[in-house]
């Protein structure tokens, strides 16, 4: 393994399972101390932990709902108080209930809104007050909002939103020397994607044979990704929403 973040501090939300414990590995195995963020999945985030630890990397775990200002001012306090300041910050929380719109409620919308979009603001919004020149912020948005599914209204509609304050913060962030890119991932082979009712055989297989690298994409094909994104080796991308899907469109 390289070390393309040797030194780095990192934030990544929804770090207790999936994608985002993913990339919270893999920036440990590249140098990066990781404060790992969960919600709800304290024994999952803690193995991610035990995970990082046990690999020889640096880390810690966070509870907070980034829906909260409060509880995402605690993180980033935290995670400078452990390891001195923050460098990165990676937006991986969301929620995804799919529904048709006879379904929705304002309840679901709000709860989509409010994870997805609010708390990706928030965040930001503190780690303006953290990141110097040459910090990254990457949000994982979704193909969902390039390409229209069924069901996926709420979804879709708030990782647009993701895509579109990426390009704005961006422009915001630029003068600061701080990036901000986001990463849409097409269908990933994670546990969420498990849960989720309407991801049949039928549908996997069909997804895998129209990408032109025949298979599901998984966890660490997006920290893979991710790493890139956040290194020095990219000093000159920000306000770019980068498809990793395998080539599917």
């Amino acid at each position: 393994m390289s070390s393309l973040l040797n030194g780095k501090v990192a934030i990544v939300t929804g770090a207790a399972r999936g994608i985002g414990a993913a990339i919270s590995k893999r920036f440990a195995a590249e140098g990066a101390a990781v404060s790992l963020s969960y919600l709800g999945r304290a024994s999952e985030a803690e193995a991610t932990l035990a995970a990082i630890r046990t690999a020889g990397g640096s880390a810690i775990v966070t509870q907070a709902d980034v829906r909260k200002e409060q509880d995402v001012q605690r993180l980033f306090a935290e995670t400078k108080a452990r390891f001195g300041r923050v460098d990165i910050v990676v937006n991986n929380a969301a929620v995804n209930h799919r529904m048709t719109v006879e379904n929705i409620t304002e309840a679901e919308f709000r709860n989509h809104f409010d994870v997805n979009v609010m708390g990706i603001l928030l965040m930001v919004k503190e780690a303006t007050r953290y990141l110097e020149r040459d910090g990254c912020i990457l949000n994982i948005s979704s193909l969902s909002s390039m390409i229209p599914s069924a069901g996926a209204s709420l979804y879709g509609g708030s990782k647009a939103a993701v895509d579109a304050i990426t390009a704005t913060l961006a422009v915001e962030l630029g003068q600061k020397g701080i990036r901000v890119n986001a990463i849409n991932p097409g269908i990933t082979q994670t546990e969420q994607l498990d849960e989720q009712p309407f991801v049949t055989p039928e549908l996997r297989a069909h997804v895998s044979n129209m990408t032109p690298l025949r298979r599901l994409g998984t966890p660490e094909d997006i920290a893979g990704a991710a790493v890139a994104l956040c290194s020095p080796e990219t000093g000159w991308i920000t306000g770019q929403c980068i498809r990793v899907s395998g080539g599917f469109r």
